[in-house]
């Protein structure tokens, strides 16, 4: 049984986090210093969220903007996203067996990761809290 039962839940649940975790200067400070824009794509359930940190003092979160090019683009299944910010999925482990596939540069991806590091205890907790049916 998937996490997400469709692309509503799953935008009321990862778009309010990335807006949460925007919010929070020691990850959103981190983010637009690196000035990158980054683009999330789900499926199962469909949902594409970008973070636009490349000019604002906080990042911008957009949902099924398709008007910005990112630098660097991710494919995932939205249960391996679940469980990414759970910290059940390393991201180098799950790029190489294809889990998660990257456009652009790994590098700077992974560059980005200790500006995120905050976010993964962050994630339970919130999930935790929402008003959702889990299974």
């Amino acid at each position: 049984m998937p996490v997400f039962k469709d692309s509503e839940e799953l935008e009321k649940v990862l778009y309010n986090f990335f807006l949460v975790i925007a919010d929070k200067k020691e990850i959103g400070s981190k983010l637009t210093a690196n000035k990158s824009i980054l683009r999330f794509n789900y499926t199962e359930p469909d949902l594409s969220i970008t973070i636009d940190a490349s000019k604002a003092e906080k990042p911008n979160i957009l949902v099924n903007d398709k008007t910005i090019d990112p630098e660097i683009e991710l494919w995932m299944n939205a249960d391996t996203a679940h469980k990414f910010w759970l910290g059940k999925v390393n991201l180098v482990m799950a790029i190489t067996k294809k889990e998660i596939v990257v456009k652009g540069s790994v590098p700077k991806l992974l560059m980005l990761l200790p500006a995120i590091a905050p976010a993964y205890k962050m994630y339970s907790e919130y999930y935790n809290n929402l008003n959702i049916e889990k299974e």
